[in-house]
């Protein structure tokens, strides 16, 4: 047992004695190993930013990076804070520690925000953020663990936000879309750069960013996507960018872009309406084949779509090849017609073919009833009516039978 007691306390002293480290000890305590750096530092003010001094001297720059953080801890309202918070950030920036850097940059930006070095905090979290674009990697025990694109996000969200007029803010949103646009979150990637135009028209990088948006449709397009909204929000991406920016080094680039999107749209038409053409949906086809000629007048494939779209007139009819809305429009069309005549004339019993009013029924109430009326028995007959009967108000009011148009003629039209 004490050997073992002897062999961990021989251990301590070396690890203490290779790495400088600190051994703490204190009464009613257990024996407390600390890093270089890490040991408790106290002090005011002043004597915080002479111990971090001194040790910036002395080459032991971890413990200068500890004096320093003291001291904006503890004396966060203290004349020497500011600079004690950028200089800190500096140190942990050149030891490599980048996200906090970073983060002691920020410090000083939202804390301190009229220091003399708020600029050059800007301009440092930017350029930590651009290394962490590039692909520099998050470590983990100086073991790289994971590509750090959020935590560029992040840092570049910064900037936006704690400096929204500054240098480097427009270059900082069109970052962080370029990071979505890495990481393939190409929704986000757009809305990052429509901020840029929408928040800095006039910023050289604007001109980038509206090309970068036409950029990301145009590969949609291009890998093959079903949604042909892909090449049309491309072209639109494109042409608003010819439009704005007709003089940039990359409208060139855009054109040709436009071209190949032209030739990708025509081509997937095309492949389209033979699809429907073998499937004899003909309506189908002529759509399509008429979606080449409009784009492509002139090619190859125009003067094949035309020629296919004669072959299907002969072989099926015009009727054939109308929408189905505009066969509906004539039909009605056609009842509308009719119903229209129908009111300019007397009402028919029978079809269109009978043209003549019915005559009205016979009226002489002298004649007796039909036999099949006769009442079951053998008298004979009741005499016939007064004629003061016949021009009674009954007999007057008594209406026609109306006749009426059967159904057929009127509700359903002839195909």
């Amino acid at each position: 047992m004490r050997l073992r007691l002897f062999i961990t306390v021989m251990g301590v002293l070396c690890l203490a004695g290779g790495g400088q480290a600190s051994i703490i000890f204190r009464p009613g305590e257990k024996v407390k190993y600390v890093a270089p750096g890490e040991e408790e530092i106290s002090g005011n003010a002043q004597q915080l930013y002479d111990k971090a001094q001194e040790a910036e001297k002395q080459g032991n720059m971890g413990r200068a990076i500890k004096a320093y953080t003291q001291l904006l801890k503890k004396h966060p309202k203290d004349a020497l804070a500011p600079g004690a918070t950028y200089r800190a950030a500096q140190l942990l920036e050149f030891e490599g520690d980048y996200m906090k850097a970073a983060m002691t940059y920020r410090w000083l930006v939202e804390r301190y925000p009229s220091s003399p070095n708020f600029d050059e905090a800007i301009e440092a979290q930017f350029r930590v953020g651009e290394m962490y674009l590039s692909g520099k990697k998050i470590k983990l025990l100086g073991i790289p663990i994971a590509t750090s694109l959020d935590r560029a996000v992040e840092i570049f969200a910064e900037i936006v936000r704690t400096a929204p007029f500054g240098r480097y803010t427009a270059r900082a949103q069109f970052d962080i879309g370029l990071a979505r646009q890495k990481q393939q979150a190409n929704d986000a990637a757009i809305q990052a750069y429509q901020a840029v135009i929408d928040k800095f028209p006039n910023e050289p990088i604007a001109a980038d960013a509206q090309y970068q948006i036409g950029y990301i449709w145009f590969e949609a397009a291009r890998l093959g996507t079903n949604d042909q909204a892909a090449t049309t929000n491309a072209r639109t991406g494109f042409e608003d960018f010819l439009y704005k920016y007709p003089k940039n080094e990359k409208a060139a680039t855009a054109r040709e872009n436009l071209k190949r999107l032209d030739q990708k749209s025509t081509g997937d038409a095309f492949k389209i309406a033979k699809f429907y053409d073998k499937q004899k949906q003909y309506r189908a086809a002529v759509i399509y084949y008429n979606e080449v000629i409009r784009e492509q007048p002139g090619s190859n494939a125009s003067g094949e779509a035309k020629q296919r779209i004669e072959q299907i007139r002969k072989k099926v009819g015009e009727s054939a090849l109308q929408p189905a809305l505009a066969a509906n429009d004539q039909k009605k069309k056609r009842v509308a017609s009719r119903e229209e005549e129908s009111r300019g004339r007397p009402a028919m019993r029978g079809g269109d073919a009978e043209v003549a009013p019915l005559p009205p029924p016979d009226q002489d109430t002298a004649l007796p009833p039909p036999a099949s009326l006769l009442p079951p028995t053998t008298t004979a007959p009741e005499p016939s009516p007064s004629p003061t009967a016949e021009s009674s108000p009954a007999a007057e009011s008594s209406p026609t039978p109306e006749s009426s148009v059967p159904p057929d003629s009127a509700a359903s039209p002839a195909p």
